[in-house]
């Protein structure tokens, strides 16, 4: 190799390495975050080209950015804090009174982190697939029906917070309909009043939806939940998720932001219980968070130090809300620590600068040197204080205080747009100063659930009619591991929080005693369902979905011994009450399936299509089989019908945020053409958490029950 040609190879490595001297490349868009400069004496020339690569691609995606123009559309930038929130929370609708509870859902919020700017509201996944059901069909499952959803859409809009609902691109496998999946959702969103489309899995939504927002004249936010396969689509997709992954020490520039200053990132990162560099990097980038805390059911509550973050980050982002989408924005501007990274945010008579500390010391003295401008004031928001900076010839020195592991932030206001309103903000800001951010705690605990107990029935001598005995046992060795996709990046708090344990977790290992107990030979029948209804008159108060596939109160002809189903867990225990019966405890429907040797099938340990009903996949479910029709599929007790027919309500457990219940024996149906469905759980060692929010959607054509009595 020739001198000259090593030269240029290590000038090439060189500026690979250091990341000022390439161009952005796609491998770097495709990461959400553009490397900032790490020699800070080449900033100039790392901004340069980050100037140049704009121009460029703006040039190559011919780039208009319409969509942010839409005055309908003019609150997309001002999303600072954002949400996703499980329909199923209890804080949201309260299935007792059975009314959608938004303002306690937002006083929560308020108080513990200064309140959301847009929440997504999610129905579906992870319970979406345990029947035919699509995406539509559970929205409008939710309780009160589309009317109500309506009327609680508004109850947001009237506290300033706007409304997305998912987009499940993955969902074909349920029942079809004749509208494409754009043009359905978008007349949803206009039949709701909702905002926004959230791209579950997408790297872009595509423009069909565009066109079909513009179609009906009903301009929606469209955001997609991955990144953008390619930038073209930053023109109408004008929000997005930051999936912004492993920091290095010097923050990274959003891509997307600093294409369009006017498309809003929300950074998440739904697992992560350190926030720091998370909230760190939305704040230096200025972009919103996404305080996602109710994952599928699993509660990741932000700690108390990151709470307050929030709060204090929100203050200042609501402060100034169109700074933070100027063109003319700066990331990495320099300043006086090492350590301290900031970012420039000019506006008409006032620029915020961010800072963010990367070290675990406090940095105290001068900060920043600005030039000097007559008529100014500088302030530092963090803190809630007036600087009186230092002037030396045309040039200003501000100094003071950014928290380990912390953040800053100061104005430079002209004078004349000072007004009582902004000196009122810094003073409630000083008075949040007042406790440094570091004194709060930032430790997590898993929430705790409680199992609702069943209590005991009337011990009866005999075996009744239809029941099988079963036999008491010492020492019974109870393992049962959920199914659920996500959830293992929080091992203390997925699953279930069973009596004898210390925390939620997917799966348990456990020797307890049984005491002896009768359990149906069968699931509950229709005909024996209706023998119910007819003698107590029982309709519950919801009644949507209720006996779905029933007709007038009967069932279809031929259905006599499938078993029913369209049964909330609610309407189960009112047959089993009106029975003198109790559903049983997981563990005793387990035992009862499973006998004493860990068998993995009530029948032995190799699983056999003769002995249980073949599963369906089809876009629209067949019926549940008879339940006596497969003899040869019984338990050592002879216990009948447990796997492969119908899903199987056991316990339910609570926390303060959501109830699930445990369903045993897996459904015959799954729908095909995407992982995301609700899994299946054939062996007897598995369950299936299955979220609740209310009967009206609770209510599944796959999920019926069987009773037991105690001895």
């Amino acid at each position: 190799m020739t001198n000259k040609r090593l030269f240029i190879l290590c000038v090439i490595l060189f500026s690979i390495v250091y990341g000022y001297a390439q161009e952005p490349s796609f491998q770097d868009y495709r990461k959400e975050l553009f490397a900032g400069p790490l020699d800070t004496t080449r900033r100039t020339e790392w901004l340069r080209h980050m100037k140049e690569w704009r121009i460029k691609e703006k040039a190559r995606t011919n780039y208009s950015g319409a969509e942010y123009l839409n005055p309908e559309l003019g609150w997309i930038h001002k999303t600072f804090i954002y949400a996703q929130m499980m329909a199923h929370d209890r804080y949201f609708y309260d299935a007792v009174a059975r009314k959608y509870t938004v303002d306690r859902y937002l006083d929560d919020l308020k108080k513990r982190y200064g309140g959301l700017d847009a929440v997504l509201i999610w129905p579906t996944y992870p319970n979406m697939g345990i029947d035919d059901r699509n995406q539509y069909d559970l929205v409008a499952d939710m309780p009160g029906g589309l009317a109500a959803v309506k009327q609680m859409i508004i109850d947001f809009k009237k506290r300033g917070v706007r409304v997305f609902f998912p987009i499940m691109m993955w969902d074909h496998g349920t029942r079809k309909i004749s509208l494409s999946m754009p043009v359905a959702l978008m007349n949803e969103m206009k039949l709701l009043g909702a905002d926004g489309l959230n791209g579950d899995t997408m790297e872009g939504v595509t423009e069909d939806f565009l066109k079909a927002s513009r179609d009906i004249k009903y301009p929606v936010a469209l955001e997609p939940e991955e990144g953008l396969i390619d930038l073209k689509m930053v023109e109408w997709n004008t929000l997005s998720w930051g999936y912004f992954g492993d920091y290095n020490n010097v923050p990274g520039v959003s891509v997307y932001k600093w294409l369009e200053p006017r498309h809003q990132v929300n950074v998440t990162n739904r697992w992560a219980v350190d926030k720091t560099d998370d909230l760190q990097n939305s704040f230096f980038n200025g972009v919103g968070y996404n305080s996602w805390e109710n994952i599928w059911g699993i509660w990741n509550k932000i700690p108390d130090r990151y709470s307050e973050i929030i709060r204090r980050m929100a203050l200042i982002y609501r402060q100034f809300p169109t700074v933070w989408s100027s063109v003319d924005w700066e990331p990495h501007i320099s300043v006086l620590q090492k350590g301290i990274f900031s970012s420039r945010f000019p506006g008409l008579d006032k620029t915020v600068y961010t800072f963010v500390n990367r070290d675990s010391t406090d940095k105290q003295g001068n900060q920043l040197v600005l030039p000097y401008q007559e008529g100014t004031k500088y302030f530092d928001l963090w803190n809630g204080e007036e600087l009186n900076g230092i002037k030396k010839d045309d040039f200003i020195t501000l100094a003071f205080t950014v928290e380990a592991r912390g953040f800053g932030a100061v104005a430079a206001i002209k004078e004349y747009s000072l007004d009582t309103s902004f000196y009122q903000q810094l003073t409630a800001i000083h008075a949040l100063a007042q406790t440094r951010i570091n004194s709060f705690s930032d430790a997590w605990n898993p929430l705790s659930q409680q199992l609702i107990e069943a209590g005991k029935t009337k011990p009866v001598p005999t075996t009744p009619k239809g029941m099988v005995l079963i036999p008491s046992i010492k020492n019974y060795s109870f393992e049962s591991v959920g199914v659920m996709i996500e959830g293992n990046e929080l091992p203390e708090a997925i699953g279930i929080h069973h009596p004898w344990e210390q925390h939620p977790s997917r799966s348990q290992k456990h020797l307890l005693d049984i005491a002896s107990f009768y359990m149906d030979k069968y699931p509950v029948t229709n005909q024996q369902y209706k023998k119910f209804i007819d003698a107590s008159g029982y309709w519950p108060k919801d009644d949507h979905n209720f006996l779905k596939v029933w007709k007038n109160k009967a069932y279809p002809r031929g259905w006599d011994n499938k078993p029913v189903t369209w049964i909330a867990i609610e309407d189960a225990r009112a047959y089993a009450t009106w029975a003198g019966k109790r559903l049983p405890h997981e563990w005793e429907w387990q035992y009862a399936a499973q006998g004493n040797d860990n068998r993995m099938y009530p029948w032995g340990n190799n699983l056999d299509s003769l002995r249980m009903p073949f599963s369906d996949s089809g876009n629209t479910m067949r019926p549940a089989t008879n339940v006596n029709a497969y003899p040869k599929g019984e338990s050592v007790f002879g216990v009948a019908d447990m796997v492969g027919n119908v899903w199987q309500w056991t316990d339910e457990y609570t926390d303060e945020h959501t109830r699930s219940a445990i369903l045993k024996g897996g459904g015959y149906y799954r729908p095909l053409t995407s992982m995301w469905y609700f899994p299946r759980a054939y062996e007897l060692n598995k369950y299936g958490k299955y979220l609740l929010m209310a009967p009206s959607i609770d209510r599944s054509g796959t999920i019926g029950f069987r009773c037991v009595t105690d001895k």
